[in-house]
């Protein structure tokens, strides 16, 4: 039996509504494979080995078959004895541990870095969960991109509002757009955003011109190894919000890919692929890419249920396949 372990956040605080990695896990208890989960503070290296406390995880019925929360009891799940196996035991393992990314996060990478190196599959690779900076990466494709800076002394900072006007700046660790500011041309708090953000020119930010199309949606691209789902997430902001995120408040419409979505995928998937970031989510606003989201990129359930899809059962066929599970 194909044996998967998601690396996650406590089961019990996981969104029954809206969390993507429940989607992957419906996905593979449906094949018949047998799911555990453990979290970063499982990890343990012994006898030079990487290892981990595993509970096995398992759904209740009426939830699994639909992943509707109004039919969850209020115990949808159960876990099995812990157990510290080394990742012999273990044909996939996925990590969807949610940010912040911090030295804990960089810490898993390392294990699982050697968990790769012994044989077991790891997705999204570690090593680019280390190297693939989510809005640093964009940078990648300026083809794609707007205009934009990074910078921690303030001067080019300015400058490129001067240039600019109307600009979003923005922290490079940032999530759920917490932390993003808009500045205005003639902005009487834009040295004060540049200052805080930096903390005093101590820390990278990115400055990025304000792209008026927001208000049309900040659209989710999601890429399975390399190849993009045939619809996109616009995350529409809340009147007088600048921020899409739903984390922010934003509501989730989706739409069919244009033809410049698909250009912006085609440039960015190849990439992903050959980097082993096989499941991503790629931002877009009107034409322009503005981050590409590796750690644990959401909006499957949203698109599963406005367009009858399965998108945590499409990844998993690919991943059966790419990796020869049976």
């Amino acid at each position: 039996m194909v044996h998967v372990a998601f690396l996650i956040d406590p089961v019990a605080t996981l969104n029954l509504k809206k969390d993507s990695t429940l989607a992957m896990v419906r996905a593979a208890l449906r094949r018949g494979w047998r799911v555990s989960c453990f979290g970063q503070a499982d990890f343990a290296w012994r006898n030079d080995t990487p290892r981990a406390v595993l509970r096995e995880l398992i759904l209740d019925a009426g939830f699994l078959e639909a992943l509707d929360p109004e039919r969850a009891p209020a115990q949808w799940y159960g876990l099995g004895a812990p157990e510290e196996v080394d990742f012999s035991t273990v044909d996939l393992v996925m990590m969807r541990k949610d940010p912040p990314f911090d030295m804990e996060y960089i810490y898993a990478t390392y294990f699982l870095e050697h968990v790769k190196a012994r044989g077991t599959p790891v997705v999204n690779d570690p090593r680019s969960l280390r190297d693939c900076n989510e809005k640093f990466f964009a940078t990648w494709f300026p083809e794609c991109t707007p205009p934009l800076v990074i910078a921690r002394r303030a001067e080019p900072l300015l400058d490129f509002h001067a240039e600019h006007g109307d600009v979003v700046f923005k922290p490079l660790d940032g999530m759920g757009g917490t932390n993003i500011f808009r500045a205005r041309p003639d902005d009487p708090n834009l040295r004060v955003i540049i200052e805080n953000l930096t903390e005093l020119g101590r820390r990278q930010i990115m400055a990025q011109r304000y792209l008026p199309e927001i208000v049309e949606g900040d659209k989710r691209i999601l890429v399975i190894d390399g190849e993009p789902v045939e619809y996109a997430l616009a995350r529409i902001p809340q009147q007088g919000e600048s921020r899409g995120n739903l984390a922010a408040g934003g509501a989730g419409v989706g739409r069919p890919l244009t033809d410049r979505d698909r250009y912006i995928a085609g440039r960015v998937g190849p990439e992903l692929k050959r980097r082993g970031i096989l499941f991503a989510g790629i931002d877009v606003i009107g034409d322009y890419l503005t981050e590409i989201n590796v750690t644990c990129p959401t909006c499957v359930r949203e698109l599963d249920a406005q367009f009858s899809l399965d998108i945590g059962g499409m990844l998993m066929d690919r991943l059966a396949e790419r990796f020869a599970l049976r």
